[in-house]
């Protein structure tokens, strides 16, 4: 393998900085196709209802909902987790967002009345204490500082503290030479057959055989006969959500990213006293 190094934006299911990026020598043979089943197909059925490790899944469809631009695979992934955790729970104060009903339609509304529900969106996600960690801007290229280097898109370790910031308990594992695939299959499954835990994983989609970059999306059920995940992409538009054989999703996160591999995180509600700092 040779590394090639470039500074060019890949946009495909998000905006992402892809320096270093791998490519294959021309000695080299291309990786085997993998197999990948939609979940439209019959053979999805099968493996949903034969899975043990399906909790999440549930929880996650009734609150998924697509990226609303090339960028935000980050955000919408941690949104729909977000809504999952809290969206029944009246102990924990959601947000509302504004941007989703224009003034023009609000004056057509009877006097007092709100139109809003209060839930997590792509855009309320960049609140004051998420955007510390990075913001919107910075998402889209702005650099943190003035002369400094773009960052554009957001990598999994920003993605655990701005949803830290947000008073969960997130625990980020980084998919190197330190984890053993045995520790990665073992951890993912006991999390989707357990309740209020989810998990956001971080592959390269190429990897799968798919069109694109860096793409970020939960991870929704297991299925021991076919020993496969079924990832619920956030990103529909030319893609699906699709079962992936357990070795080759691991080989997807098992990529570099700007400065370390990519992973997945681990995500439960935090303690009251985080959640408590979330609302400052």
């Amino acid at each position: 393998m040779k590394t090639l190094r470039t500074t060019l934006l890949v946009v495909g299911g998000g905006l992402a900085l892809v320096s270093p990026l791998t490519a294959l020598a021309k000695d080299a043979k291309a990786p085997a196709p993998v197999a990948l089943v939609s979940f439209t197909e019959p053979e999805s059925i099968k493996r949903l209802e034969r899975s043990k490790h399906k909790v999440d899944f549930f929880h996650l469809a009734n609150q998924f909902e697509s990226q609303g631009n090339k960028a935000f695979c980050g955000p919408t992934s941690s949104v729909i987790v977000l809504n999952a955790l809290r969206v029944n729970n009246n102990a924990i104060s959601k947000p509302q967002d504004p941007r989703l009903v224009l003034d023009e339609d609000k004056a057509l509304l009877p006097a007092g009345f709100d139109p809003l529900f209060h839930r997590y969106t792509q855009n309320n996600f960049f609140d004051e204490a998420s955007s510390k960690v990075k913001s919107r801007e910075q998402v889209f290229g702005k650099p943190a500082d003035e002369g400094g280097k773009t960052d554009a898109g957001i990598q999994l370790r920003q993605l655990q503290g701005m949803l830290e910031a947000k008073g969960l308990d997130v625990r980020l594992r980084v998919a190197d030479e330190k984890l053993a695939d045995a520790t990665i299959k073992a951890e993912l499954k006991e999390n989707l057959k357990t309740a209020n835990d989810y998990v956001i994983i971080n592959y390269t989609r190429p990897a799968l055989g798919q069109k694109g970059g860096g793409h970020i999306s939960p991870l929704a059920a297991y299925d021991q006969v076919s020993d496969s995940f079924l990832i619920l992409d956030v990103n529909p538009n030319g893609q699906s959500w699709v079962w992936v054989k357990a070795d080759a999703l691991l080989q997807a996160m098992r990529t570099p990213d700007t400065v370390e591999n990519r992973g997945y995180l681990l995500v439960k509600e935090g303690t009251p006293a985080a959640q408590a700092q979330d609302l400052k």
